[in-house]
């Protein structure tokens, strides 16, 4: 028999509120079970966990298609200013859950993955603007995408000579491009980068036909060829520890 969760866990499972849920169930997006004498709603565990994947592989989905529109809104930032409100209510989650130094962490390194698809694509976007912030805190893993210009013709702008995916990811996560201030442009994703490599945490960071997986300890970036190509940019942060 498939365990029935309260509302509470699965918005929690979700990293959504309660509210949203209650939306989900009244437009069929997510169907609740209704038990008790007042009708609470409860939910399968299995519908939980296969929404919870889903909700990542539509991201991967989104980036990979040659035409996307909005993405729903409960993982969709149109905005900076809409990311950076989602980004602090995560953080707020995740400190129940994770001791203060991982949720700084990874609310750093996902802030500056999502900042630097808004600093990137500001008024040049392809097709549809934003980003993709999700994330389950159950499974400890963030999802950001982007569907902007990809990190080899950003790069392109200030190193010409970049010819593919390969080396523009390659730069991105080991050089610095220049040293202008107040901050020297490039040094978001090795900072992402040195944050992976000394703690518990895992990285997938997909542009164009490239991509790289980063964990604990290791030492070089390697950069490798993905089977399909994307549009923008796709992370997947993985981590661990608890209070």
């Amino acid at each position: 028999m498939n365990k029935l969760i309260p509302i509470s866990e699965a918005a929690r499972r979700l990293g959504v509120s309660i509210d949203t849920l209650r939306r989900w169930d009244s437009a069929g997006q997510l169907s609740s079970v209704r038990s008790g004498p007042r009708g609470h709603r409860f939910y399968n565990l299995s519908d939980i966990e296969q929404f919870t994947k889903d909700q990542y592989s539509i991201a991967k989905k989104w980036v990979e298609s040659s035409f996307a529109v909005e993405p729903e809104s409960y993982m969709y930032c149109q905005t900076r200013d809409v990311f950076q409100a989602r980004l602090e209510s995560f953080q707020a989650k995740l400190s129940m859950e994770m001791s203060i130094s991982t949720t700084s962490l990874i609310t750093a390194v996902s802030g500056e993955i999502g900042n630097n698809s808004f600093d990137h694509n500001l008024g040049n976007w392809p097709d549809v603007t934003g980003i993709i912030f999700s994330y389950s805190l159950r499974k400890r893993i963030v999802v950001l995408a982007d569907r902007g210009q990809g990190i080899l013709k950003t790069l392109k702008r200030v190193k010409p000579e970049l010819v593919d995916f390969q080396g523009a990811l390659k730069t991105a996560f080991t050089e610095t491009i220049s040293g202008r201030l107040p901050e020297a442009r490039g040094n978001g994703l090795k900072f992402v980068k040195e944050v992976i490599v000394k703690n518990p945490f895992t990285l997938y960071f997909q542009t164009g036909d490239a991509y790289l997986y980063l964990k604990q300890y290791d030492k070089e970036v390697e950069v490798k060829q993905a089977n399909t190509f994307i549009r923008g940019c796709f992370a997947q942060i993985s981590f661990e520890g608890g209070i």
